[in-house]
């Protein structure tokens, strides 16, 4: 079996490293070249840890990883510390390592078991045989100087394509899978300030983001985050969900910009510190893009929209749906005969939903509450109020929990999951 993969971010180096060490021949077409820059928090949870130590991916300081212990939240006045917990399925600390290291080790790590991967490639269509089936892609050369599509073109074929490019999800489009509107979206942005706050040991999150251009200054859905790099630089950006009647209508470099300089000035999140372009991304979240397979074609990741609402992580999700997608492969180039072949591709979609449709429909609903200040706004006092509160909060929206249930806590969010129906 032939298996190609547009995308060497998280969801298709995972996935081109699983399959090429399982001797499926992969072959990844990334639009840029590496090491190229992304958008994101940089975060990196316990579950995406746990990714990297089932892949071998060395992720030590000497590798450039900088570890935290926990998520510390800021809000009405108050911290709460919340350290990552002592599990069996998962380790109990997080990683900070910035998108444009991070990838590029993990395509080096795909290239040495095996990986086939061709940059500066972006698909422009699907090939399709007679029956319908997706047999390919039809892909643009880009100009490695310029970053843009040249007039050269290529075809690429294969007897399964992995969509795992990301937000833009240009494979997904041109297979005429189009994003669902009753799925929450939101908007990442994010730059880099020379700051003391390099050093930090935990990944915070301020979850109190005001309207600049609400004379009430009324709360947004989302939150910033202050990520510690360890390299002299500090991540700080912000998240904000769909959910609110500003959404669209801000100026969210602007709402950046202000609640960094609101900061204590030892800090330095001011211009002079600032390194680097504010850089702003979609968060395609909840499973908004579906059906996650069709004949011949996967959805992984970002492109399959499976960024948490809750917390708008998307990186463990990506890693895990190449996981799941790669061994559902791995049963299909053994099957014997082609039906047998498609019932064992079609059971991807099931994993998905397995894993993540009831995490998905308490977060939709949860993104439909804070869309509301007043509710927001009353939620975070109480809240933050009974540390107890935030830290199962923070278990439930972090997936953190082991399987069998060990503890209370574990058995709660069980009988939690088990009572929300999948989305």
């Amino acid at each position: 079996m032939k298996v190609l993969i547009s995308g060497g971010g998280p969801a298709g180096a995972t996935a081109a490293y699983w399959l090429a060490s399982q001797g499926i021949a992969v072959t990844v077409l990334e639009k840029s070249g590496y090491p190229r820059e992304k958008v994101c928090g940089d975060g990196l949870t316990p579950r995406a840890v746990r990714q990297m130590q089932l892949m071998g991916l060395p992720h030590g300081a000497a590798e450039g990883y900088k570890a935290n212990k926990g998520l510390r939240l800021v809000a009405s006045g108050r911290t709460v510390e919340v350290p990552w917990p002592e599990l069996t399925d998962f380790p109990s600390y997080g990683l900070v390592r910035t998108r444009a290291g991070f990838d590029e080790d993990l395509v080096r790590h795909a290239r040495r078991a095996g990986a086939h991967v061709i940059e500066h490639r972006t698909v422009r269509d699907v090939l399709r045989d007679d029956t319908g089936r997706i047999v390919g892609v039809q892909a643009a050369v880009m100009d490695p100087a310029t970053g843009r599509r040249t007039s050269e073109t290529e075809e690429h074929r294969a007897d399964l394509v992995l969509a795992a490019d990301g937000n833009s999800t240009r494979t997904a489009v041109a297979a005429g899978l189009h994003r669902r509107t009753d799925r929450p979206l939101g908007v990442a942005v994010r730059t880099y300030y020379r700051s003391p706050r390099s050093e930090l040991d935990w990944m915070e999150g301020w979850l109190e983001l005001a309207d600049g251009t609400d004379p009430e200054r009324s709360l947004l859905p989302g939150y910033g985050w202050v990520f510690g790099v360890g390299d002299g630089t500090a991540n700080v950006g912000l998240g904000i969900l769909d959910t609110s009647p500003a959404f669209g209508k801000l100026d969210y470099r602007a709402v950046l910009r202000d609640w960094a300089a609101s900061m204590p000035a030892e800090w330095t999140f001011d211009p002079e510190h600032q390194v680097g372009r504010v850089g702003s991304a979609a968060l395609p979240m909840a499973g908004n893009r579906t059906p996650h397979y069709v004949p011949g074609l996967m959805l992984l990741g970002d492109s399959a929209g499976l960024v948490s609402p809750f917390n708008g992580e998307g990186i463990s999700n990506a890693m895990e749906s190449a996981l799941f997608a790669a061994s559902c492969i791995v049963d299909a180039a053994e099957a014997n005969g082609p039906q047998q072949r498609e019932n064992a591709l079609a059971r991807y979609p099931q994993l998905v939903r397995a894993e993540w449709g009831a995490h998905f429909t308490q977060g939709r609903a949860l993104a439909e509450l804070i869309g509301h200040p007043a509710i927001l706004t009353a939620g975070l006092r109480a809240g933050m109020s009974v540390p107890a509160m935030m830290r199962f909060a923070v278990r439930v929206m972090t997936e953190l929990s082991d399987r069998p249930a060990r503890t209370v806590t574990d058995r709660a969010i069980a009988v939690l999951d088990a009572l929300t129906p999948a989305s």
